[in-house]
Order: C-alpha cells, then structure tokens, then sequence
C-alpha cells in the first residue's frame, strides 16, 4: 500500500513538472512570436511540436491516472460493500491507533 502511495505521489508530481514545463515553453513559443529567422523559425517550430507531444502525452498520462483511482475507488467501495463488518471493525481499529498516538504527544 505504501508503494501503491508512492507511485500516486510521484505521478501526481510527474504530471505537475509536466504541467510547468509544457507552460513554461509556451510562453517561451510567444515570445519569440516576433523574431524573424530561419533558425529561429526552425527553433520555434520544433519547440511548437514537441509541445504538441507533450501536450497529448500529458492528456494521457491524466487520464491513466484518473482510470487507476476510479479502479482503486471502485475496488474501495466493492469491498466494503461485500465486507461491511470487516470494514467498520477496521476502520476502527485505525481510529484507535491514531487516538492512542494522538494521545501520546
């Protein structure tokens, strides 16, 4: 599980630095907008197509993220409708430790 939750917390700031970066180059893109130059045109159209790439590669990683919590959600909710008991015998066994630690400080 705790694997499971640092695998989210990567991807989630995986896909944040990939937001920032994608953004980043936009601005870079419009910047540029009035430069005149063969190489600089060159530039700007490689940088406009590997934002495009990136774009859909974010858009999909998203969705691949979005899909796995639905999934993770869904396994959640079918368990503890087939396992009520269990589930409120341990839901409350967590409320005890994180009270008995609470406690402890």
């Amino acid at each position: 599980m705790a694997t499971r939750r640092i695998q989210s917390v990567s991807t989630d700031k995986l896909l944040e630095d990939l937001r920032l970066v994608v953004h980043d180059a936009e601005e870079l893109v419009r910047a540029t907008a009035g430069q005149a130059g063969e190489k600089v045109a060159a530039v700007r159209a490689k940088a406009e197509a590997s934002l495009k790439a990136a774009r859909e590669q974010l858009e999909e990683l998203s969705e691949s993220a979005l899909e796995r919590a639905r999934q993770v959600a869904d396994g959640a909710d079918s368990y503890v409708r087939n396992n009520p008991w269990q589930s409120v015998g341990i839901g409350a066994a967590v409320g005890l430790l994180v009270g008995f630690l609470a406690g402890r400080r």
